[in-house]
């Protein structure tokens, strides 16, 4: 377990290290796939929520649950079906025949780590249940208000291909995601280390090398982590540029350029550094903007899609010289 210091003080060393030991525990386990490791680990410094996009078998569910293991986090996991009500995610009030008294029986939504299978998969009335808990971290039983843990993350996956069956996501909803992962299939190489580690994937001993304490402290640093006035313009004009584009009818909102600036901040600490230089914002941006980007439709009878956009809008726009100050 990582050694614990101030709440107060800055430590990039400290988060870097956490990082890395995170992300080497669950190495022993998820083959490749380094980049999207990280970014949900920017998503659980930041306190935000992670939207992952892949097609089945791809280990997104796998992965959620190693990473909540590696930090001794209470994990649990929905499946979204169409005849999921809300309070099989919230829970409800039972009532005990020895009290004579109703008593509330805390649904899967109670957990550090909360995995929500084919989200798509939900009606809107669950997924509006979900949505305040993602928000306010907070459920409603039966007019009784719950807090949720604290950390509190959720995972929601979905299939990009199936859609027979499903609800498409409000837009308040999917902007509500701090970051929309795509998780690609494994390369040669890695097909091959899977292959060679199928047998003992699921049971290895998971070992928890940091811990939710560990989380809290290092939100607590994201406030000290320093943007300089040119690195904040080049994040406003990154979003800016994505409503003026072309091929855009939406683009980001003034959220979008707030999740960019923490997103990047999180990411400057995993990197040991106590202030944010353009690559951390480069790193980030196309999670953190892809699915806020609505795109004409012309623009997608022609197949262009939300990161061919990001990728013009980061060649356009001038990058700023690293700084500290301000």
């Amino acid at each position: 377990m990582v050694s614990r210091q101030s709440s107060t003080s800055i430590d990039p060393d400290f988060v870097r290290n956490i990082t890395e030991l995170v992300i080497e525990e669950v190495g022993e386990v998820i083959v490749g796939k380094r980049d999207v490791i990280k970014y949900v680990l920017i998503a659980l410094y930041v306190g935000g929520h992670v939207l992952l996009e892949g097609v089945p078998g791809v280990a997104k569910t796998l992965m959620a649950k190693t990473i909540a293991r590696s930090f001794n986090m209470v994990f649990s996991r929905i499946q979204a079906t169409p005849d999921l009500l809300p309070s099989d995610i919230i829970g409800t009030f039972v009532y005990d025949p020895k009290t004579g008294d109703f008593k509330p029986r805390k649904g899967p939504i109670f957990a550090n780590i909360v995995l929500f299978d084919e989200i798509n998969r939900a009606s809107p009335r669950t997924q509006s249940a979900l949505l305040e808990a993602m928000q306010e971290k907070q459920v409603t039983i039966e007019g009784v208000t719950f807090k949720l843990p604290e950390p509190f993350m959720v995972i929601a996956t979905m299939n990009p291909i199936e859609m027979e069956g499903t609800f498409p996501l409000p837009e308040a909803q999917v902007d509500r995601f701090l970051l929309k992962v795509v998780v690609d299939y494994p390369d040669h190489e890695e097909s091959m280390e899977i292959l060679k580690r199928i047998h003992y994937i699921e049971e290895y001993p998971v070992r928890p090398v940091a811990s939710y304490e560990d989380v809290n402290k290092i939100k607590k640093m994201l406030p000290l982590v320093i943007v300089s006035d040119e690195v904040l313009e080049y994040i406003v004009d990154i979003v800016e540029e994505t409503r003026r584009h072309p091929m855009v009818r939406l683009g980001g909102s003034p959220r979008a350029a707030i999740s960019l600036y923490l997103a990047s901040k999180a990411y400057a600490l995993m990197e040991g550094r106590d202030y944010v230089i353009p690559d951390d914002i480069k790193f980030v941006a196309k999670p953190v903007l892809r699915h806020r980007i609505i795109l004409k439709p012309e623009s997608e009878f022609e197949g262009v899609t939300p990161d061919n956009v990001i990728d013009d809008v980061l060649k356009k726009i001038p990058v700023p010289t690293p700084g500290v100050e301000g």
